[in-house]
């Protein structure tokens, strides 16, 4: 069974394969939602890392959270953290604090200002998130979260750092 995504992307040539098509669909639907989503974070300036950046620092609380540890828990890794934390502080929605005698440990806290952004934007955001599923009945996205966690777990391996990959 062929999927519609040829058609979209308009590709002439078969896939090689149901793998490389699957592939190709699976990126281009999340480039779709992607979209959809920034477009409902225009009216507070973020993009979607930033918004995820400033969840990520809101979720921790007044005790704040170390950049490095916002990385590993970016929805995109391989984000450039340090230029998302710098466009955050310089609109005042967190505020950096450096701890011990390391420089180089930067523990991010969520600001009054960055709290207030995030309840007008949660919303809307939560909206988009359920919008971009309405295709499917409950049991389809039990079904496809499943399938995601499988193929995620499966190809977690291949997202290691370029150091670690050997040619």
């Amino acid at each position: 069974m062929s999927s519609r995504i040829r058609e979209e992307i308009k590709q002439g040539k078969p896939f090689k394969s149901a793998g490389q098509e699957a592939t190709v669909a699976l990126l281009r639907t999340a480039s779709v939602i992607g979209r959809g989503i920034a477009r409902q974070l225009e009216p507070w300036g973020l993009s979607t890392a930033q918004y995820n950046a400033l969840r990520i620092i809101r979720g921790a609380g007044t005790a704040g959270i170390a950049t490095l540890a916002i990385r590993e828990r970016m929805i995109e890794e391989g984000t450039t953290i340090t230029r998302i934390v710098e466009k955050l502080a310089t609109a005042g929605l967190i505020r950096r604090e450096r701890q011990g005698g390391d420089r180089r440990l930067v523990i991010c806290v969520a600001t009054a200002a960055g709290k207030r952004l995030l309840d007008d934007a949660d919303p809307v955001v939560d909206r988009a998130d359920e919008t971009a599923m309405e295709a499917l009945s409950a049991k389809q996205v039990a079904e496809l979260i499943a399938l995601l966690d499988r193929i995620r777990s499966a190809n977690a391996a291949r997202g290691a750092p370029r150091s670690a990959l050997k040619r």
